[in-house]
């Protein structure tokens, strides 16, 4: 189903009659739009739902602005709360960020939490925000703010019901960034690392952690030396036995990277090409309670669909899941990714700029499948 084919050409009025004027028109092909969108969303769930799928839906029927991007989401008391970066288009003034709450299987109307207003007259852009709530204290939503991604700042909001209400906005410590695309990981010692990176002469990857939920922090310097030869961004970080962690991320050479480190990210080794293909676009993993490692992620070099779901024990070797979109010429991307209480994962991603999607899947009944031999994905 496509969704912008809908935009594009308003369906016909009922016995031939004519048009109402432009505003009624817009407001009445946009609702068919969506119902046919959500009906065929429904339909093809029933008919054709992979081993481990549950289901699927948009957090929003009616978008409250043009476009969105960079989906997050957080499990909370009641339920799930899912945030994203909307606006005129990418990088306009006017794009802030959007919350909407699912409690009993329904999504809220979406509003606006965060703007890049300054003072009267100037206002950035938005980018990016980041939902996590750690085992203590409230819950935090990091994004960013500025003209581009090369210029943009830390900002941080945090919230003591759930996301209901907010507290003033406040800018990150200079030169720290948060995580920035995706969640960060709670230690053992209650500390969060953030994966970060900057864009500024060339894609550079380095790790944040902050012992007490934001107010001091301490960075590790930039872990991929030569970003001329190897553009990285986004880390997402993930843990395995013996206390090691490893993060995986995006890259400019079309294949997505990997960096371990053994000692709590203090310190990390040497950041490499995987054999995993990242068309220069987000991906998102979670570490699952089962010890597995789950990505998100889109198996092609160029473009931004199919969207995909792998499988690993070891973080190296990795197996078919699920395909969550296949549609040529279609932006499925920047996914997130939790694992909820119930053990069920939850993931949010961008369906054409248009919605933000949310899929929910069993991770116990997927059926895995290798990879074929030059990599591609299996029939």
């Amino acid at each position: 189903m496509n969704f912008t084919r809908f935009q594009r050409q308003p369906p016909p009025m009922a016995g031939g009659g004519q048009w109402l004027n432009r505003r009624s028109n817009w407001r009445i092909w946009r609702r068919w739009a969506g119902f046919v969108g959500s009906l065929g969303l429904a339909v093809g769930q029933v008919l054709a739902a992979p081993p481990g799928w549950v289901t699927a839906d948009f957090t929003f029927e009616t978008a409250p602005t043009p476009s969105c991007h960079a989906g997050t989401i957080v499990e909370v008391k009641d339920g799930l709360l899912a945030a994203w970066f909307g606006g005129t288009a990418e990088r306009n003034p006017d794009v802030g960020i959007w919350v909407a709450r699912q409690t009993q299987g329904k999504w809220s109307a979406p509003v606006e939490v965060a703007n890049g207003i300054q003072h009267d007259a100037k206002r950035y852009a938005c980018w990016n925000p980041v939902l996590f709530q750690p085992r203590k204290g409230p819950l935090l939503l990091f994004y960013k703010v500025g003209p581009s991604p090369k210029a943009w700042w830390g900002m941080l909001r945090t919230s003591d019901d759930d996301g209901r209400t907010w507290s003033p906005a406040r800018r990150l410590p200079e030169d720290v960034i948060g995580p920035v695309k995706n969640k960060p990981v709670e230690l053992a010692n209650g500390e969060l690392l953030c994966g970060a990176s900057t864009e500024e002469g060339g894609w550079k990857v380095h790790f944040e952690r902050t012992p007490d939920l934001g107010n001091t922090w301490e960075i590790t310097g930039q872990v991929n030396p030569e970003p001329e030869k190897l553009g990285a961004i986004q880390p997402s970080v993930l843990f395995h036995p013996g206390g090691r962690l490893q993060a995986v991320g995006r890259t400019q050479q079309e294949r997505m990277f990997e960096i371990w480190s053994e000692d709590n990210g203090r310190t990390w080794g040497k950041l490499t090409l995987t054999g995993m293909p990242n068309p220069n676009s987000g991906i998102d993993a979670v570490t699952l309670k089962d010890g597995r490692q789950l990505l998100v992620y889109n198996h092609t070099e160029k473009g931004r669909s199919p969207l995909n779901v792998a499988v690993s024990t070891d973080g190296r070797v990795w197996q078919a899941a699920l395909t969550l979109e296949n549609e040529k010429g279609g932006e499925f991307s920047y996914p997130a990714v939790i694992q909820a209480g119930d053990g069920r994962v939850h993931i949010l991603y961008t369906w054409n700029r248009l919605r933000i999607k949310h899929v929910v899947v069993d991770p116990a009944r997927l059926e895995l499948r290798p990879l074929k031999k030059n990599g591609d994905w299996p029939d």
